[in-house]
């Protein structure tokens, strides 16, 4: 490894035991990918805060007992429970008090208790080219995508140690090589009116995701100039079902002016033509129940925006939830103090809508119904919620959602289906 001063001085424990021990992670993450060297970053978002089990708290105590402080500024991803709502919380006492202490050791670490999967909503996000180390799967692809910065696909315990030594390998989507799309994606036949359907984004990123695995997809086809909340619901969807940590939405994304520009100008490895019934079979995918009976209705997977809030607000003006549906809206709390001041969040409530934070609904021991059919208009929610939770998933548009929670049962709107 070529090591700078600054890295050997850690690595010989002069900074303490933690410093120590994250640069030891870090430089062996770099040797075990074949890279000789590091590079610094300027922020991280840190998922080892969502607590799975003791190997957890035994880390991070570790760290803490080390002297571990972050030396970027860093954000923490969810954790298990809303922590300002303890009341929604339906799980184990003990498991409880144990998410509560490790969320402690990273606060205590000098992370920011941000407690969102969407970092990206927050008032500083990195700007294009700006390395950084980001954990959670949309926060990466978005970050990658959309705002042009870069980062690898950092996981629990590999994202901690990179906050605390600014440094993580030169390697993978921090590189310039590395960015340019491998595999072409190219709608065909898919008509304006289902390209204007908000539900077709995360719905195509699943395809993305199941045909890309870990390369960089290229997308031709779609409209130019996509809004950010499409944009990020096509790459958690490809993020949820592959493994991608970036794609190019051409004439939408910042590296992507042209297919040419997306590709590098070289040849894709492969290409992949999907059509509108390749679509409408992706969205039946994303469905596991097989009744109209609604017991909950799920979103902000990932934490909703105030976009997503204004329309949220404005299909629920003057209604009612259905006294027999459970409506549960998910976000982080710079958001939820901006529906505070807007008054939102008092007419949500009003409406029959709980809003969580700082966790989301499928990690989380929260829904009262699990037994039930549950609806959503996340590919992400769609996808890990049966297995997380055993609910039967209903996967549909905000305005389906809406209706539904008010009628108390599915209702679809298969008119733009319809033709496919």
């Amino acid at each position: 490894m070529d090591l700078s001063i600054e890295d050997r001085q850690l690595l010989a424990g002069d900074a303490g035991p933690a410093a120590q021990l994250a640069m030891r992670i870090v430089v062996r993450m770099a040797e075990s990918m074949g890279v000789n060297y590091l590079i610094d970053i300027t922020g991280a978002h840190v998922d080892s805060c969502l607590y799975h089990g003791q190997s957890g708290l035994d880390f991070a105590g570790r760290l803490l007992e080390g002297g571990a402080s972050v030396v970027v500024p860093t954000t923490l991803n969810v954790s298990l429970l809303d922590l300002l709502h303890p009341e929604l919380n339906r799980g184990d006492e003990a498991e409880s008090q144990a998410a509560r202490r490790l969320a402690s050791m990273y606060e205590e670490m000098g992370c920011q208790p941000t407690w969102t999967c969407a970092p990206y909503h927050l008032e500083k996000r990195p700007s294009f080219g700006e390395q950084v180390a980001w954990a959670e799967s949309n926060a990466i692809v978005f970050a990658n995508s959309v705002l042009g910065a870069r980062t690898a696909r950092y996981g629990d315990m590999i994202d901690i140690s990179a906050a605390i030594t600014g440094r993580v390998p030169a390697a993978g989507l921090h590189l310039d090589d590395n960015r340019h799309g491998t595999i072409l994606i190219r709608l065909m036949d898919v008509s304006p009116d289902l390209l204007d359907l908000d539900q077709l984004y995360p719905v195509l990123g699943t395809v993305v995701g199941s045909v890309s695995g870990a390369r960089v997809p290229v997308i031709d086809g779609l409209p130019a100039t996509l809004s950010e909340t499409r944009l990020r619901a096509l790459g958690t969807g490809a993020a949820t079902t592959g493994s991608v940590g970036m794609f190019h939405a051409v004439g939408s994304t910042p590296e992507a002016p042209s297919l040419d520009a997306a590709l590098g100008a070289r040849d894709p490895q492969e290409v992949v033509d999907v059509t509108a019934q390749d679509l409408r079979e992706a969205r039946n995918r994303l469905c596991t129940a097989s009744t109209t009976e609604l017991s909950s209705v799920c979103l902000g997977t990932p934490h909703y925006s105030i976009d997503e809030f204004h329309v949220l607000v404005s299909l629920l003006a003057d209604r009612q939830v259905h006294s027999g549906v459970d409506f549960y809206a998910s976000t982080g709390r710079s958001v939820l103090a901006e529906l505070e001041l807007r008054g939102w969040a008092d007419l949500l409530r009003s409406a029959g809508v709980t809003l969580v934070v700082d966790t989301c609904t499928y990690v989380s021991p929260i829904l009262a119904d699990t037994a039930g059919t549950a609806m959503t208009d996340s590919a992400k929610w769609a996808w890990y919620a049966p297995g997380n939770l055993g609910v039967d998933v209903v996967f549909a548009g905000t305005s389906e959602c809406v209706e539904s929670a008010v009628a108390g049962r599915v209702v679809l709107d298969e008119r733009v289906w319809s033709g496919v």
